[in-house]
Parts: structure tokens; sequence; C-alpha cells
């Protein structure tokens, strides 16, 4: 599983509870000074997940209003950008002059290094806590050029269409259920959370020219496997209907995939017959026709399916099905609680 560390406040005592998060803000984002009317009862999580080059922050929190003071960032400076996502509640963003409302489904883009004024309040203040998801990206780490993200300081930008909606699907993929990936992977969801960011700043830049070439091309890579995976029930999936959907020609979509040492035909049937033997090995599903899943996964041919499915695993579908009839047995690991601020 990957390595997070999750951070409650109402472990301890109503009093105490504000000087944690305080404390925590400022070990793990950047100092600021933060008030909240609800500081004498602050009911506060936060799951933190390292993926290397990137950290992500799920937060759900009471509302409240923070500034970083020129003061503050004398005293320590991470050199980080962040980009945060509201999930629940309104916030509000204040840099250089700049000033935006960020709605639930909304990215803002700030400089920690600089002065500026984040807020974020419950939309139904005596029944709900306010959410977002940011990631903290190092000043080195950004392949864009530092003198033109000025322009995107303090603004919003969606999360609901293009890049932003896969990179919002991403951060709540990743921090929603870290137990489904391995510390291994870590890394490589790091850089694939890395290009999504930089090509989402890129092109609200208005200078996709300003993204590397390498780092555009990993982020179609993973907008077009997403894509796939999302459309994958329709029969009528192909790599023509995918390059149309993504605006590029069928060669360019081949050539795109070169480097993943598949074709796209290769992918979408494997993403196919991923999502059927997942099915085939359900109990719940064990009274489902063997052809029935087949169809509902893009596979209207029967005997088309039966080829394919034992080509890629070496039994038929039923006798897979019937392999897998063994109750399966259920493990559940509650996620640890941390308490004490994570190390810097």
């Amino acid at each position: 599983m990957l390595h997070r560390e999750i951070v409650d406040t109402t472990v301890l005592p109503p009093a105490d509870r504000f000087g944690l998060w305080l404390d925590l803000v400022a070990r793990t984002s950047a100092p600021m000074r933060i008030s909240s009317a609800h500081d004498d009862d602050f009911a506060a999580h936060a799951t933190f997940v390292e993926l290397g080059p990137i950290h992500l922050v799920k937060y759900h929190y009471p509302s409240l209003q923070a500034t970083r003071t020129a003061k503050l960032i004398r005293q320590s400076d991470p050199e980080v950008y962040m980009l945060a996502l509201t999930t629940d509640g309104v916030g509000t963003s204040s840099q250089d002059g700049r000033h935006s409302e960020i709605r639930a489904g909304e990215f803002t883009f700030y400089n920690a290094s600089r002065p500026h004024d984040v807020g974020h309040h419950a939309t139904e203040p005596e029944r709900a806590r306010a959410a977002s998801i940011t990631t903290k990206i190092p000043h080195a780490a950004l392949p864009l050029p530092p003198h033109r993200m000025a322009a995107l300081f303090g603004g919003r930008m969606s999360g609901r269409e293009g890049i932003g909606a896969l990179l919002a699907q991403f951060l709540l993929q990743v921090t929603g259920h870290p137990e489904q990936y391995h510390a291994a992977d870590a890394g490589r969801l790091g850089a694939v959370g890395l290009d999504l960011a930089t090509t989402m700043l890129g092109r609200h830049l208005v200078a996709e020219d300003a993204v590397p070439t390498e780092v555009r091309r990993r982020a179609l890579v993973t907008q077009v496997q997403g894509y796939i995976h999302r459309h994958v029930g329709d029969p009528t999936l192909s790599p023509r209907v995918v390059a149309d959907a993504h605006h590029v020609s069928l060669r360019s979509l081949h050539r795109l995939f070169e480097a993943q040492e598949t074709t796209v035909a290769s992918y979408i049937r494997d993403a196919r017959l991923a999502r059927c033997r997942r099915d085939l090995a359900d109990p719940a599903l064990r009274t489902q026709p063997v052809q029935a899943i087949a169809a509902r996964w893009g596979f209207p041919d029967k005997a088309h399916f039966s080829r394919v499915f034992r080509a890629a695993y070496g039994a038929s579908p039923q006798a897979y099905r019937e392999s897998t009839s063994d109750p399966a047995r259920i493990v559940n690991r509650p996620a640890s609680t941390v308490n004490s601020s994570p190390a810097d």
C-alpha cells in the first residue's frame, strides 16, 4: 500500500484541536496565520500521501481563513507551489492582486514563497465541513518557465473537463483509495500526477509550447487510457473512435502507443478482458450468463470472446469461473491513525 499518514484532531480534547492543526500546517505545508470561528472545537482530518516528486493532502476541516505574510516567508520558505482542488464547500484564493472564488470541482494555484490569502467555507456551516485535495509541487519539479507562472497565481481552473477533469479524478482516486496501489508505485504515480498538473497549467498559460514535448506525450497517453477505461463497455470503441475523440490522427495515436509496448487495439482488448475476468470471479455475479458479462464489456460475439479469453488466460471463460468458485476470504485492514505531525 502507498505510504500515508492520517491526522484526526478529534482524538484530542476540543480545546487542543486547533493547536494541533496549526502545528500540522506549519510542518507539512508552510507556516500561516489561520483563524476560524470553530477554533474552540476544530474537528478536522487530513490524509497525507507521498508520491515521489509531489505530495498530496486530502483535507476535511471547518471553515477557516489563512494568510501567509512576507514575515512568515522569511522565517520558512519550502519553495513549493500549491495546486488545490476544492471538493466540498467554497474556497477563496488571493495572490499578486488576483482574487478568485473556488467552487467544488475547481482548482486554484498559488506560490507558497509569496504572500497570499486562502480561505475555505462549508456551504452548510452547521452540518458540514469544507474539503479539498492539495498537491504540493516543488518549484524545481515543475517543468514550466518560472517567470510565466505568476499569471496563474490566485486564479481558478476547471476540474470538470479535459485535462483538469483527468487530474481531479487522479487525485480523488489516489487519496481516496491508497490501499489499491503498491508502495513501489509511488514514484510512477507521482510522475503521472506531475505530468497532468504541468499540462493543465501549461494550457491555462495559453502556452502549451512551454510544456516539454515528453510531458505532453505522457499526459496524452494517460488521457487516452482514461478515455478507453471509461468507454470500454462500448462495443463500437476502436482506435479510430479514440483518435477522433482526442482530435489526433490515427497514425499519431499509434505512434503514441509505441512506447507503451502495445497497440491501441490490444490495450482496448486487454481492458475489456480484465473487466470480464473480474466479473467472472465475482460471487455476486455467479448467476449471470458468461455471454451477458462478455457483452457488457464490449464482446458481443460469443465465439470470439471465448477465443481471446482462452488466449489471454489459458482457460475458457466458464472454466475460469469454475476455478474461482471457492468462497473468497475478505480481510479488513483498518487504517492506522497518526496524531503526531508527520516528519518534515
